[in-house]
């Protein structure tokens, strides 16, 4: 079902069965297919190709070249049906690709809102992407990541299956990142390893001078003192009263299960 509103090329290709909003463009060469579903008001560039069961909010634009909801490269796939969900207000650079999730996890792979994936950004299946994050070009997510909000990666970075990457959490350009990055964390290298706090980031979101400043010194209790992981969380939860924005690092740490980098 296409809206009267809709801007769609004559060559593009829209499958009869999908649901096209108001005020939505379609470039030449694009193929939208069957349980395809895009929300008002979204932008798509020519030669991209929306593969179904896709559901997407209102406000996405899509560049040339990209390819979103696509059955995933793993080898365990077996032409289940699997999804995947994008929000609002979302925009993907020249020649990503997006996949659907497995029937081995929940099926899904999400994407949140305010998302930027700059070109060539892989997000693999099953991956859950949160809002107001950035994905540098080239960035790799493998599957079954799992993206906090406001999360920035650097170009050519690469996150092994299963990572997690918790809230305003940094990780620079051409990373291997083998382990999970705790809330606010910077990380960097090959393997990745942890380069500090994200400070800047902390202060354009608006966290007081006051909070920044118990949030390194929870940095240097888990990284820099040689404390355990479990004393480290015991000296960080003394100070969750005084401070509640600790309160997203100490559950983060507390549900780790491959590790975090220190």
């Amino acid at each position: 079902m296409t809206n009267s509103s809709a801007t769609i090329h004559p060559t593009a290709i829209v499958h009869e069965n999908a649901i096209i909003g108001q005020n939505v463009e379609i470039g030449p060469y694009t193929i939208i297919g069957d349980r395809v579903e895009i929300g008002d008001n979204c932008w798509i560039a020519p030669h991209v190709v929306i593969k179904g069961p896709t559901k997407m909010g209102q406000g996405n634009k899509i560049f040339q070249f990209a390819s979103v909801g696509e059955d995933c490269q793993d080898l365990k796939y077996n032409g289940e049906e699997t999804f995947l969900e994008i929000g609002d207000n979302n925009v993907f650079r020249e020649s990503c690709t997006i996949h659907r999730g497995t029937a081995q996890d929940q099926g899904t792979t999400r994407i949140g809102n305010n998302n930027l994936l700059m070109a060539y950004v892989h997000v693999a299946h099953d991956c859950i992407l949160g809002d107001n994050i950035i994905l540098s070009n080239n960035a790799t997510l493998a599957g079954h990541t799992k993206l906090a909000n406001n999360v920035i990666i650097g170009g050519l970075s690469a996150l092994h299956q299963f990572t997690r990457v918790g809230e305003y959490a940094m990780i620079g350009g051409c990373s291997a990142v083998n382990k999970d990055i705790p809330p606010y964390f910077m990380a960097a290298g090959n393997y990745a390893q942890a380069q500090g706090i994200n400070s800047v980031g902390l202060k354009r979101h608006g966290f007081s001078s006051a909070a920044i400043m118990e949030i390194k010194r929870a940095y240097k209790v888990l990284c820099r003192q040689g404390n355990t992981l479990e004393n480290a969380k015991l000296e960080i939860a003394e100070k969750l009263d005084a401070c509640p924005e600790l309160k997203i690092l100490y559950d983060f740490i507390s549900a780790e299960s491959r590790g975090i980098i220190r």
